[in-house]
């Protein structure tokens, strides 16, 4: 199983468009992918409401894992948009 270890960069943590726009990526991935604090056992990423209920804050570490062809790529994925502020206004 692969997994990757990842701070959150949104200022208000997985909350809400943060929560949402991650689970609606976890969602495309051709893997299942799981996220939890390290070391707890990891929810459904593609569940906006069970990432939600997890209540992580800013600058809190998660754990990605997934398992079968394409796990890594899609963990790095996931990753990367998490270490971004997925609440700031978008560019325009």
């Amino acid at each position: 199983m692969a997994t990757i270890r990842v701070k959150i960069a949104s200022t208000v943590g997985l909350h809400a468009r943060p929560a949402g726009l991650f689970a609606q990526a976890a969602a495309r991935q051709p893997v299942p992918v799981l996220i939890g604090r390290p070391g707890d056992e990891g929810v459904v990423a593609s569940s906006i409401l069970a990432v939600m209920a997890l209540g992580v804050k800013y600058e809190e570490e998660v754990e990605l894992s997934a398992e079968g062809d394409g796990a890594e790529a899609a963990l790095e994925e996931l990753a990367a948009l998490l270490a971004q502020d997925l609440d700031a206004a978008p560019a325009s």
